[in-house]
């Protein structure tokens, strides 16, 4: 029999899935949830995709957009099915092409098929005739930093930034399907103030893109704070590619949906410090400390802000006893499992990581 905190794990774990799954308002259906969600007590358009079309990947902004705004709607779903994956599902609904939009009234699994325009208005416009609601499309809000002639040397050339600009083109397919990956990787990093992530409309300021070298569109360049003339990106352009990039290049330490991994926060130069701290006697560990601190002062950006938790560790460690990291990893891990803010979570964890070496 499962304990009542298992239960509880189980139950936080199902919450977090659920969350990621409908996190953009576009919910992912399956063979086994399509008839849960579908043609019950309200209407549903649904977008049967496969993964690798490129009508799909263009559509992808607009329909992210689509369910965002219809996120709160009790009236109306809007989903999508992943036809690599459940190839059984689109052909039950006759599927023959990608993307095939289909909408499916309240109590009905007889769909109509969409034929309209494949914009984010057109398709609202749409799903309200269709399901009776007046939903408006909202402005998403962007954490892709938007650059200017008026503010590229402030963004880009900030030696205190790392920052990676891609060089776009309004009409350019490939900037479109590339748009919704490049708005995940700026949410992922948006917590770590020395990282940016931007774009400039290079059909607009011809005169930067040509500065910087830009003949086709979208190019990717980084600026390091170390080489503000710009190097350029030539890795792959998946989320999971960029994220890698930037961590290499920035000493990060973050996964695609912008949790801290593990080792987020360890400074490889304070290892043996705190292997000394950890195995002398009080007298010992106030000389360490004293060189921890000299060495934390000599740190610099992110490093530096998690120097000084090595420090307070110590400290903490010298007032409370030895037992005082694992007591307090464990005190973090029950508030990590709360709902609390992504700024409180990033704390917690840098703090988790860091006290897991002095154990």
């Amino acid at each position: 029999m499962l304990s009542s905190q298992t239960l509880r794990l189980l139950a936080f774990a199902a919450f977090l899935f659920a969350a990621a799954v409908a996190a953009d308002g576009v919910i992912d259906l399956s063979e086994d949830s399509f008839e849960k969600e579908v043609g019950k007590d309200r209407g549903a358009l649904v977008e049967f995709y496969a993964p690798w079309c490129g009508f799909c990947k263009k559509l992808a902004p607009e329909y992210e957009k689509l369910g965002a705004s219809f996120k709160k709607s009790k009236s109306v779903l809007i989903a999508k099915v992943d036809c690599d994956t459940h190839k059984s599902l689109c052909t039950k609904f006759g599927v023959s092409g990608y993307p095939a939009l289909k909408w499916f009234p309240k109590g009905s699994l007889d769909p109509k098929k969409y034929d309209g325009d494949r914009t984010a208005e057109a398709l609202a416009e749409f799903v309200n005739s269709q399901g009776g609601t007046n939903v408006k499309i909202a402005a998403v809000p962007s954490n892709v930093v938007v650059l200017t002639p008026e503010n590229f040397a402030q963004v880009v050339l900030d030696q205190t930034k790392d920052v990676l600009v891609e060089f776009y083109a309004p009409w350019c397919g490939h900037c479109k399907e590339l748009a919704p990956t490049y708005e995940k990787l700026a949410t992922a990093f948006k917590l770590d103030e020395d990282v940016v992530i931007a774009n400039l409309d290079a059909d607009k300021y011809t005169d930067l893109a040509e500065k910087y070298g830009v003949s086709g569109f979208p190019t990717l360049k980084f600026f390091p704070k170390s080489n503000k003339d710009g190097e350029a990106y030539g890795g792959g352009r998946a989320l999971d590619d960029f994220v890698s990039f930037i961590n290499d290049q920035c000493g990060t330490s973050r996964d695609g949906n912008g949790k801290l991994a593990p080792n987020g926060g360890i400074v490889s130069s304070l290892e043996n410090l705190v292997k000394e701290f950890v195995a002398g006697g009080d007298d010992e560990r106030k000389a360490v400390l004293a060189r921890m601190e000299e060495e934390v002062g000599q740190l610099k950006g992110n490093h530096a802000k998690y120097g000084e938790i090595y420090v307070k560790s110590a400290r903490s460690c010298m007032q409370k006893g030895s037992d005082y990291p694992k007591n307090e990893i464990q005190r973090l891990e029950r508030l990590l499992e709360k709902s609390i803010s992504e700024v409180k979570a990033d704390q917690f964890t840098l703090k988790k990581n860091i006290l897991s070496t002095f154990v």
